[in-house]
């Protein structure tokens, strides 16, 4: 294993097309629910203890080998809405075009032809962390850290944020996101004894409803 190759993962310079998503952060401040830090802060905890918990429980699971095409069905389960589902699986295509260059391997073009069109990023984060030689722990880290970074970083751009308050927001969660991490690889490590049916199915349906509003917007910041 190297430790080095998670840095390189969760690089935000990775090309893997996070910086044109928010994580529901635009809808959520044209909404009036995020208007400074410590929103901010309530909307990332939020989002870390419902969709990260699923992204990072996914990454984990499929960074120990369980079926993706399995992993990518219980995603688009926990998906309500078609929107989240369509940015989901760009981003899982452009994270596979990034990680194919990076560390090619078999099983990444497997999902591939699996997928065409992309499956959940979630899935193909835990996919590309085995593959760049990762364990379960490090995929739940990425996605729980994903999952709260890019609402951080967008409302820099949505609100002239101060980056030092919205990188403290990230810093005051990093105990809470140890703790999503635990649950997730605990879950994920259930989902190889007794199936998908094991994942957390945590529901933010705030997000849900902000991003079928999000994209039908005719002008916006970020594609979700």
């Amino acid at each position: 294993m190297s430790r080095a190759a998670l840095l390189v993962l969760a690089d935000g310079r990775f090309p893997a097309g996070g910086h044109a998503h928010s994580g529901g952060a635009e809808a959520a401040v044209k909404a009036g629910r995020v208007t400074g830090a410590a929103s901010l802060e309530d909307f990332c905890r939020g989002r870390l203890h419902t969709a990260g918990l699923v992204s990072a429980a996914l990454a984990a699971a499929a960074a120990l080998g369980v079926d993706p095409v399995e992993l990518d069905a219980a995603a688009d389960a926990r998906t309500p809405s078609p929107a989240l589902r369509s940015a989901a699986r760009k981003l899982g295509r452009q994270l596979m075009r990034a990680a194919r260059a990076t560390w090619p391997c078999g099983e990444l073009d497997a999902l591939a032809g699996e997928f065409p069109k992309g499956a959940h990023q979630p899935v193909v984060l835990g996919v590309v962390s085995r593959a760049a030689g990762l364990g379960a722990g490090d995929a739940a880290y990425c996605a729980a850290y994903e999952s709260v970074s890019g609402a951080a970083t967008a409302t820099v751009r949505l609100l002239s944020l101060d980056p030092f308050d919205a990188t403290g927001v990230l810093a005051r969660l990093a105990p809470e996101l140890d703790r999503v991490v635990d649950q997730a690889v605990v879950a994920a490590r259930r989902v190889v004894d007794e199936g998908v049916g094991a994942l957390p199915a945590c529901s933010a349906p705030l997000l849900e409803i902000g991003a079928e509003l999000h994209a039908g917007w005719p002008v916006r910041l970020f594609a979700s």
